[in-house]
């Protein structure tokens, strides 16, 4: 599984707790949460606790695996080993495809932020600029990328926080805003907690799933870590506080601030509360916010992509140039692979329609849930096959195997709300040929010259090894 060559664990402490935090933190919160709010309305507090529950069981079990056997440095390793090197090559790629994505998004995103400051330069320029030096921090170290993360997610932190701290001064001042006085009761008011009916609630479950997508980028970052087995564990267990202090506390806060229904589906409700108490500069205080959060998804992107493209290449399923690393021990063929498909998908852009572009995200995230579902299956038989490794585990996913059940029935169910939604479901209804490309690239490049006897002994390989 692993070359003579080893990644840099060049990740201290403080890096990986901010970039888990960050990794929960997106700009759908900053500047999507108007409109979230606006379809759901205060119930979208309950949607995101349960699907926060999901995804610390998710990581719960990613955690496990990944302390099993710090030798290995990404999901994918484990995914080989236990389910077999196709299951590897579709997730792997899978994988990559959907950080792919998610940096197209936030890299075109990072040229429309710069250009609420700077209108006249074309949108294009700051799109590269920040490309390539995203890709010059990486290639130097590990640990630069942790550095920008870190300072990415603590301005993220701290402007969360900043309203947190706006709200209850609002709270107990008895604060009048413009759609009135600023009262916990504004939650259940107008309309009460489920103004949109169990049709509302349901459907916020997409959104909700939506916006942990990324989170288990911290199950990544744990493999080149000095001390994997400390630093993990104590980045997830806080994820449940994580989640209540910045997205249920934040979630509050607002709706507390302003009725649900005063609230703008096209504004960021962060701009209007900190332009209520009279800060001018709200704007730019947010539009600085979201700026340093697309930059942290594509920064992340950047450094996912290469991880996992170097281990698909260590499986046979990527060229073996993509093992080879740099004399600061980060992969750097694998990197600039990944930071050139990112720039062709920005050109692209530029040409395609702009809802190509919105399904192919949309498949993204339907790729998202495959992967949390391959990770989880991936532990069941990690359970199954190591029971004495197993036993011996001291951070163990709670409630195995129900927890696991839960999982998968919370997965199918968000495939079932995303199915509702007319813009969802026609990315549903394609990202089947995605998997079915994959197959059949693998068939044609590891199955099709393989002699019917030797497929057979190539699987009884593969339980053996299981």
């Amino acid at each position: 599984m692993e070359t003579h060559e080893e990644l840099n664990r060049g990740l201290k402490n403080r890096h990986v707790q901010l970039i888990s935090i960050g990794g929960a933190i997106g700009t759908g919160l900053f500047l999507g949460s108007g409109k979230t709010i606006q379809l759901t309305g205060p119930s979208i507090l309950l949607s995101y606790t349960i699907t926060g529950c999901i995804i610390f069981l998710i990581m719960r079990a990613l955690g496990e695996l990944m302390l099993s056997n710090v030798n290995y440095h990404s999901f994918l390793d484990f995914i080989a080993s236990y389910l077999g090197k196709k299951a590897a090559f579709v997730t792997g790629w899978t994988y990559w495809f959907c950080w792919i994505a998610i940096a197209m998004a936030d890299l075109t995103a990072t040229g429309l932020y710069v250009s609420y400051w700077l209108p006249h330069i074309p949108q294009w320029l700051p799109e590269i600029i920040a490309l390539i030096l995203l890709l010059g921090l990486n290639l130097v170290a590990v640990g630069l990328f942790g550095e920008l993360e870190f300072w990415f997610a603590l301005i993220k932190v701290v402007a969360i926080i900043a309203l947190i701290i706006a709200g209850a001064f609002m709270i107990f001042t008895g604060f009048k805003t413009s759609a009135g006085p600023v009262d916990i009761g504004n939650l259940w008011h107008h309309g009460g907690f489920f103004p949109k009916g169990a049709s509302g609630f349901i459907l916020s479950f997409q959104m909700a799933t939506f916006a942990f997508c990324g989170v288990e980028l911290v199950g990544l970052i744990g493999g080149e870590t000095a001390d994997p087995k400390s630093v993990l564990p104590k980045a997830i267990n806080t994820i449940p506080l994580r989640i209540i202090l910045f997205y249920l506390g934040s979630l509050f806060m607002i709706m507390s601030i302003y009725p649900w229904s005063s609230l703008s589906a096209d504004q960021s409700p962060f701009v209007q509360v900190f332009s209520e108490i009279g800060i001018a500069a709200a704007a730019s205080i947010v539009n600085l916010v979201v700026l340093s959060s697309a930059m942290s998804a594509c920064n992340s992107a950047i450094y996912s992509t290469s991880r996992m493209v170097r281990s698909l290449a260590q499986e046979g399923s990527a060229p073996s140039r993509f093992t080879k690393l740099t004399r600061n021990r980060v992969p750097g063929s694998a990197l600039v692979f990944s930071t050139l498909v990112i720039f062709i998908a920005v050109l692209l852009n530029f040409f395609v329609p702009s809802h190509i572009f919105t399904i192919i995200s949309s498949i993204a995230t339907i790729c998202f849930i495959f992967i949390w579902g391959m990770i989880v299956f991936t532990h069941m038989r990690y359970r199954k096959t190591k029971t004495e490794l197993a036993a011996k585990s001291t951070f163990k996913l709670p409630f195995f195997p129900y927890s696991s059940y839960l999982i998968f029935a919370f997965l199918a169910f968000v495939l079932f709300v995303l199915a509702l939604a007319s813009d969802t479901r026609e990315a549903l209804l394609f990202s089947p040929f995605w998997f079915i490309g994959l197959l059949v690239i693998y068939h044609f490049k590891f199955e099709r010259n393989k002699p019917i006897f030797g497929k057979i002994l190539h699987h009884s390989d593969d339980l053996d090894q299981n």
